[in-house]
This record gives structure tokens, sequence and C-alpha cells, in this order.
């Protein structure tokens, strides 16, 4: 087993060999190019020290190689990455993979929702409300954003990822306003003593 089938792919980096796909870079032009692009909202380019490590990462398995280091007056030493054939395959491998194989990725949010009884429903309520609220703000966001890329006339395969997560969004907008509806109703409700009794019952799974 070579050290690239070894490597434990991620999004970050899945999206550095993307970018290097298209040409050699440094890796801070690697970073400006996916915040400009927006990849930034589905790839966390934040902080630039796991950048850099998932670069010398992907080099150590022989998914990129160093094309030249350079310098400049304005910028201290800087090392350009090309991406190699082994990274080629394993960035195509890697995106069949992550769009055709639905993974368990366990999301915070769900987590939070499988012990939500702790907050009570009067408490439940206010902060899935408070979502909501962060829901309909982004989602106004996300429109602004599409107007702008049709008037750019940006190809839609670009901007998939865009609309993806604004239909995510608008799902999640739509449970959201139901639940709260359930909630101030008071068809939905509980109380530590109609909790009691299913403290030790588990639903069966296959």
């Amino acid at each position: 087993m070579t050290a690239s089938t070894q490597f434990k792919r991620s999004p970050l980096a899945m999206a550095l060999l993307g970018i290097l796909h298209l040409e050699p870079m440094h890796p801070y032009a690697i970073q400006r190019r996916i915040k400009e692009w927006g990849k930034d909202k589905v790839v966390n380019v934040s902080q630039r020290a796991a950048l850099y490590k998932t670069i010398g990462r992907l080099q150590d398995a022989g998914l990129v190689a160093v094309r030249e280091t350079g310098r400049d007056q304005q910028y201290p030493e800087r090392t350009v990455y090309a991406i190699t054939e082994a990274g080629r395959a394993a960035c195509g491998a890697w995106l069949a993979d992550m769009i055709g194989d639905p993974r368990n990725e366990y999301p915070e949010f769900p987590a939070a929702l499988s012990f939500l009884m702790l907050l009570g429903p009067d408490g439940a309520r206010i902060e899935l409300e408070r979502r909501a609220q962060s829901l309909r703000t982004k989602l106004a966001e996300m429109t602004a954003d599409a107007e702008q890329a049709a008037a750019m006339a940006l190809p839609r395969v670009v901007m998939l990822e865009d609309e993806y997560l604004r239909a995510i969004t608008e799902a999640e907008s739509r449970w959201l306003e139901g639940v709260i509806a359930d909630l101030t109703a008071g068809t939905l409700t509980w109380s530590w003593e109609s909790l009691a009794p299913h403290h030790d019952t588990y639903p069966e799974t296959s």
C-alpha cells in the first residue's frame, strides 16, 4: 500500500488538489483563490496553519510536488506546488466517492437535537426560534448571492454547492417552523415525569 492510498482525505485536501489541478500555486494564492471563488463556504481555509499542514501531508503522500521556490521584494520566500499524476488520480477518486457515497458526517445540530429535552419545551422553543431567525438571514444572503451569480452569467456547474446549500437551508427552515409551531401550540411538549419511564428504553435498530 502506497502513501497516496493511505492518505486520509478531507474536504480541504480535496479542494487543494482541485485548485492545483488547474495550475501550480503557492499556498497563499490557493487560499485566496478558494475565498475569491466563494468555496470557503464549504471548505474551511480560515486557518493558514491547517492549510500548510495539509499541503505537507499531500507532498509526503506524493500527491503534490514542489514546482519552484521564488522570492520578490513584496513577499517572503514562497514555494509553488503542482499536482502530480498520482494527485490527479486521487482527486478524481475522492470526488467520485464523496459525491456518490453518502457518509454520516456527524454535524453538531442533530447531535444537539438528540438532547433537546434537557432545555425544556420553553427553552427549546426559544433556541429554535433563534436558529430559525439566523436561517432566514442566511437565506436572504443566499438569494442575493444567487442573483449576483445570475447577473454575472456564471455557469451553473460552478455554483452547484451554493444551490445545494440553499436547498438544504430552505428545507431546514421549513422543518424548524413546523417544530416551533408545535412547541407553541403545546402539541410537542414533555416533562421529566413523562420522560422518566423511557430513560432505559432505546429504539431497536437493524
